[in-house]
C-alpha cells in the first residue's frame, strides 16, 4: 500500500512538471528563449557642403540666330532649284538660278560701250598732242587744241560711267544666282520654275533659310527679379564683356536637369512698361539640332549671388505631402523624424536646402517606404549622392 502511494505521488509530480511552460525553471532540458526584435537597416547620407551660387529658372523659348527670307533681285523667270526642301546647306551654296541671258547681253553692251569709250580717249589723246605740235608751228588755232583737250577729258568722264555700268551688269548678272547667306536648314521652296520673280515690285520669297546652330534662347524676366540681381552685384551693371560671359544652362519639356549650356547674350536696356518684364536673351550650341525655334525652355541664369556652405541632399530623398516638401531624418536616438525643409536650387542630382536641415543631419535616402517617423532603426552612412 505505501509502495503504491509513492508510485502515485511520482507520478503525479511528473505530470506537474511536464505542464509547466517552457520558460519556466524546473522543466529538465528546458532553455530560456527571447523573441529577437527586428530593428531594419536604413542608408542615409550627411548633407553635402559647397559654396554655389543662387540661380532663377524661368521659362522662354528658343529662337532661330538668323532665319531669312531668300528673294529675287532682278526679273526673270525662275529657271532653276539647286537643293531638295528640309536640306541642309553651306553658306555660298547656289540655290536656285533665275533665266540668265539677258543679263549676259547686258553684260557684253556694258563691256562694249567701255571698250569704245577707251577708242574714244586714245583717238582725243593722239589729236591733242596733233593740234598742241601744229599750234606751236602757228599751223593750228588755240580753238582746235581746247577742242581735243575736252574731247580726252569727256573720254574719260565716259569711260567712268562705262565702268559703273559694266559693274551694274555685273551685279545683275550675279544676282541672278541665289545663294545661301550663311550655314542653314532650308525650308521648302515656295515657287516653282517657269515663274516670273521679282517684277513689278514683287517681294514673294522663294524660300527660307534659318540658322540652327548656334541658336537663341529668349525670355522675360520681372522687374522684382532684374532689381534683385542688381543688388546682388551690389547695383554694379555689367559690361559687354562681362554680360558675354554669364553662363546659362537650359532645359527641354521632359529632360532631367540642364543639360545644354551657352552664355548670356543681350539684357534689354529698359523694362518693357507694358508687361513690366526684361527681355534676355542666351547663346548656346546646338550641333544635334536638339532645339527648333519655337520650342519652350527653362533657363537657369545666375542671380549673382553666391552662397557659401550650402547644403545639399540628393533630391530623390526629398517627399511631399500637404505640409510641404519634407526630408526624414535620423535623430541621436536612431529614431525618424519628418522634418520640413525649404528648397534652393537643383544642381544635377543634389538639391540645395536653403533651411530646416544641419550639417550633421543624416538624411534617409533610401528604404523610404520602410521608414516611418517614429520608427527606430538602424542607421548606415552610404557615400551615394544620386
Amino acid at each position: 500500500m505505501v509502495v503504491a502511494m509513492r508510485v502515485l505521488a511520482a507520478a503525479l509530480v511528473v505530470a506537474v512538471m511536464l505542464a509547466l511552460p517552457p520558460t519556466l525553471p524546473g522543466r529538465p532540458g528546458a532553455l530560456a528563449q527571447t523573441p529577437a526584435s527586428t530593428v531594419p537597416t536604413i542608408p542615409v547620407v550627411r548633407p553635402k557642403v559647397d559654396t554655389v551660387s543662387d540661380t532663377l529658372e524661368i521659362t522662354g523659348n528658343a529662337a532661330a540666330v538668323n532665319q531669312v527670307k531668300l528673294l529675287a533681285r532682278v526679273v526673270g523667270f525662275l529657271d532653276t532649284i539647286h537643293f531638295e526642301d528640309g536640306a541642309f546647306v553651306r553658306k555660298g551654296d547656289l540655290l536656285f538660278t533665275i533665266q540668265q541671258d539677258q543679263y549676259k547681253a547686258q553684260l557684253k553692251q556694258a563691256e562694249a560701250q567701255l571698250q569704245l569709250q577707251q577708242a574714244a580717249l586714245a583717238y582725243a589723246k593722239t589729236e591733242t598732242i596733233r593740234y598742241t605740235a601744229l599750234l606751236k608751228r602757228d599751223a593750228a588755232t588755240q580753238v582746235d587744241v581746247d577742242h581735243w583737250n575736252f574731247q580726252r577729258q569727256s573720254a574719260e568722264a565716259n569711260i567712268l560711267a562705262a565702268q559703273a555700268q559694266v559693274s551694274i551688269a555685273q551685279l545683275n548678272l550675279s544676282y541672278t544666282e541665289v545663294r545661301a547667306p550663311f550655314d542653314g536648314q532650308m525650308g521648302k521652296h515656295l515657287i516653282d520654275p517657269g515663274n516670273v520673280v521679282g517684277g513689278n515690285g514683287q517681294e514673294a520669297a522663294l524660300a527660307e533659310i534659318v540658322q540652327l546652330d548656334p541658336i537663341y534662347v529668349v525670355a522675360n524676366i520681372s522687374a522684382q527679379q532684374a532689381m534683385q540681381i542688381r543688388a546682388n552685384l551690389d547695383q554694379r551693371r555689367l559690361t559687354l564683356a562681362e554680360l558675354h560671359q554669364v553662363p546659362i544652362d537650359v532645359q527641354l519639356t521632359g529632360e532631367t536637369g540642364f543639360p545644354h549650356r551657352g552664355t548670356l547674350e543681350y539684357v534689354a536696356p529698359g523694362i518693357d512698361p507694358a508687361t513690366g518684364t526684361l527681355l534676355v536673351r542666351g547663346i548656346l550650341p546646338n550641333p544635334n539640332r536638339t532645339l527648333l525655334p519655337g520650342m519652350f525652355a527653362n533657363l537657369r541664369l545666375p542671380m549673382g549671388k553666391v552662397v557659401k556652405s550650402a547644403l545639399m541632399i540628393p533630391d530623390r530623398a526629398l517627399q511631399e505631402d500637404q505640409g510641404g516638401r519634407y526630408l526624414l531624418v535620423v535623430n541621436q536616438n536612431d529614431v525618424i523624424e519628418q522634418r520640413y525643409v525649404q528648397l534652393g536650387e537643383l544642381i544635377g542630382a543634389l538639391r540645395v536646402i536653403s533651411s530646416g536641415l544641419n550639417k550633421d543631419d543624416r538624411v534617409v535616402v533610401g528604404e523610404l517606404w520602410r521608414a516611418t517617423p517614429g520608427t527606430k532603426v538602424a542607421p548606415q552612412i552610404t557615400s551615394s549622392g544620386g
